[in-house]
């Protein structure tokens, strides 16, 4: 099969929505006054499921600059990462399990990261597409805050993540094309869509 490969007009374009990400991020977390520094936790070792092809084929503009060396070692640990997760789900348990691409601590393809690493963390809203407004609490450092700091939840500030989920929406569609209707639905770890290698067009079988 064929690999997918993001013209570089989207390539920059998702970019751009990743940076006005953290733009959004780092202004909420400032207000409610959240951050990582001296956390005992760690996001990385969230289960997190990805849904879009062009956030995988981003993922792996990042893997290829990679060295040999730290490519063979992500590679391990996402081997690694999906046999585990594997044997956990079959025990009804969620995986708690550190990302592949974590090295000591921190993201080593920080740029690279997907959409749910860069908006974790804060206080959050959403409108889905049939009109259900969402809300999401935060990490258990950021609920924390909000409940010592706030007399209610919904008192303190959110990240509105609607209009950033909607171009990054936008932006697969347009990757996507015609093949749109062809293309299975994914729900893929990091892990994954390492030892998945880079996405294909089933078209071109």
């Amino acid at each position: 099969m064929k690999e997918l490969f993001l013209p570089p007009e989207l390539s920059c374009e998702i970019g751009e929505i990743y940076r006005s990400m953290v733009i959004v991020y780092d202004e909420v977390a400032q207000e409610i006054s959240l951050t990582c520094t001296g956390c005992p936790d760690n996001c990385c070792d969230s289960y997190f499921l990805h849904h879009t092809y062009c956030e995988w084929a981003y993922l792996w503009e990042g893997i290829r600059a990679l060295d040999d060396d730290r490519l063979d070692r992500i590679m391990q640990r996402a081997r690694d990462y999906v046999a585990k997760s594997r044997q956990s789900i079959a025990r009804g348990e969620r995986p708690q399990l550190m990302c592949p691409l974590n090295d000591s601590g921190l993201c080593g393809l920080y740029e690279h990261r997907l959409m749910i690493c860069r908006t974790h963390g804060v206080p959050a809203t959403l409108i889905r597409p049939d009109g259900q407004p969402l809300r999401f609490p935060g990490c258990f450092r950021c609920q924390e805050i909000v409940t010592g700091s706030y007399p209610a939840e919904t008192d303190a500030p959110a990240m509105d993540r609607t209009v950033l989920y909607q171009r990054l929406a936008q932006l697969e569609t347009r990757f996507l094309g015609d093949r749109r209707g062809f293309m299975p639905k994914i729900r893929l770890t990091i892990a994954e869509m390492i030892v998945n290698g880079p996405p294909k067009d089933i078209k071109s079988t």
